[in-house]
């Protein structure tokens, strides 16, 4: 198989480092999800909105506030790697999941 490759961790049956191989990667899972995420966006100041009593001799003006619901897309992976170690045979797997905002 073109794509073991030596992974430098231990193995959990013998312990020993340097010796454990990725036999195989699948995807186990793909799914994306929605969800809404609230931004704020504030602007220095609202022309043409009237301003009243001690806010209408202000230099400054008090900034406008508004929140906005925008859509996100998260793509989520679930991968399965199989490993085995080359000193004891000892195989096992793993599940890793991936996100990845679209």
């Amino acid at each position: 198989m073109s794509e073991i490759e030596t992974l430098f961790r231990h193995c959990p049956a013998c312990g020993r480092r340097f010796e454990i191989r990725l036999v195989r990667k699948e995807t186990v899972s793909d799914r994306k999800e929605t969800t809404d995420v609230k931004t704020i966006v504030a602007s220095p100041g609202a022309p043409g909105v009237p301003m009243h009593g001690a806010a209408a001799f202000s230099s400054a003006a008090s900034p406008l506030v508004v929140e906005e619901d925008v859509p996100v897309t998260v793509e989520i992976t679930e991968f399965q790697y199989t490993y085995r170690c080359k000193h004891c045979g000892h195989q096992w797997a793993e599940i890793r999941t991936t996100q990845q905002r679209d």
